[in-house]
């Protein structure tokens, strides 16, 4: 009977151990997401029958964060706070602060999560804001923000800021604007299945978002000025349902970024030219050949300082103290001339260095580059 039991342990551990391995050897398109919970400390955000918004963005944070280390092995969690506390004494440097600490950890996702508010009652459904402008932007802002976000926006009034946001949008769809799409597509698909009401993807002028080095979103994870909503976002089992909903998202997104990786380097293999002979040694440079930097030709990042219709000299003074130190890209678009410094191998390279660079350049941006062209 004695040698029976041990069999059977020895077989359950065995199996468990197998199915450990199997789970570690998975592969992630992902390997660090960041969980920022909305506001924390004196800041409450949406306050509605006894709740604040702050407490259930972080009890959501901490049961998603949960389920990726548990279901996704290799993953890394990194939370902007775990705690009921603010990270700065003003609103902005709060938002700030929430994306350097994202910036820091290297992040490949983040996702921001927020409870919303309207003026009505009955508005009800969940949304899922991404980094861009829409036309109805005046009107949501008043309406679905008009309560505790209102500092999470950009001040779109001054002219010089607006350009500079509106250049950075426009280069998200060389960056990072197709796959915070995806993956706010895909938490809005995992929330209908839940049987919630969705109120779309939607672009939207968020400090946070602008702020990040990576694909990210903001979502609203429902209405807390709904008398049934409420009930329901303050319930365990709604809680739960909501985190299980976005930890799918995250698996559905990491897939996505893995099946996209393929079909690029499928796509690189096949459009790869033969080798060709080996050339004869080059002559010794000079020493002023010795003396500028080679420019980087294969796939790299930068950062971007400035976006323009026409080409602009490198010692134009509106490079400031990076006269001269400029390189010009292309890519398509209105604005097709990019302007970077800072060329880099790696992307974590460049986010050494780009809080430098925004010294000077407050808008500055980390672009992956291929040659003398932008790229996705």
């Amino acid at each position: 009977m004695r040698a029976r039991y041990f069999t059977i342990l020895l077989a359950a551990v065995a199996a468990f151990l197998t199915e450990a391995a199997t789970a570690q050897n998975t592969p992630c398109g992902i390997r660090v997401v960041v969980i920022d919970p909305g506001h924390g400390g004196d800041d409450p955000g949406a306050h509605y029958f006894g709740t604040d918004e702050k407490t259930l963005t972080l009890t959501v944070a901490l049961k998603l964060g949960q389920l990726i280390e548990e279901g996704m092995p290799g993953v890394k969690v990194v939370y902007t706070r775990t705690t009921d506390k603010a990270l700065a004494s003003t609103k902005i440097e709060d938002l700030q602060a929430r994306a350097d600490i994202a910036n820091r950890a290297g992040g490949d996702l983040f996702v921001s999560i927020h409870v919303n508010a309207a003026k009505e009652a009955a508005a009800r459904g969940v949304e899922t804001l991404v980094m861009g402008e829409s036309t109805k932007e005046q009107r949501y802002n008043e309406d679905a923000l008009y309560e505790n976000n209102r500092d999470d926006l950009i001040d779109m009034s001054d002219e010089r800021t607006a350009a500079i946001v509106r250049a950075y949008i426009q280069n998200l769809q060389f960056t990072y604007g197709e796959y915070s799409l995806a993956m706010a597509r895909f938490i809005q698909s995992n929330y209908v299945k839940t049987g919630r009401r969705s109120r779309g993807v939607k672009p939207q002028l968020l400090r946070v978002l602008y702020a990040t080095d990576m694909p990210g979103v903001l979502t609203e994870i429902g209405f807390l000025s709904n008398p049934k909503e409420a009930v329901y976002l303050k319930s365990e089992a709604g809680q739960d349902e909501i985190a299980r909903s976005l930890f799918v998202s995250v698996k559905n997104y990491s897939d996505y970024v893995l099946e996209t990786r393929r079909r690029a380097e499928e796509e690189a293999a096949q459009a790869a030219p033969k080798p060709a002979p080996k050339p004869e040694p080059a002559p010794a440079p000079s020493d002023d050949a010795a003396a500028k930097p080679e420019k980087k030709t294969g796939a790299h990042f930068a950062i971007q300082i400035l976006s323009s219709k026409k080409t602009v000299a490198s010692d134009s003074p509106e490079f400031k103290n990076y006269r001269g130190k400029v390189r010009e890209y292309t890519a398509d678009g209105e604005f097709r001339y990019k302007y970077c410094v800072c060329e880099c191998d790696t992307k974590a390279e460049a986010q050494q260095r780009i809080e430098e660079v925004r010294k000077t350049f407050p808008g500055a941006f980390i672009v992956r580059c291929k040659g003398d062209k932008i790229a996705k």
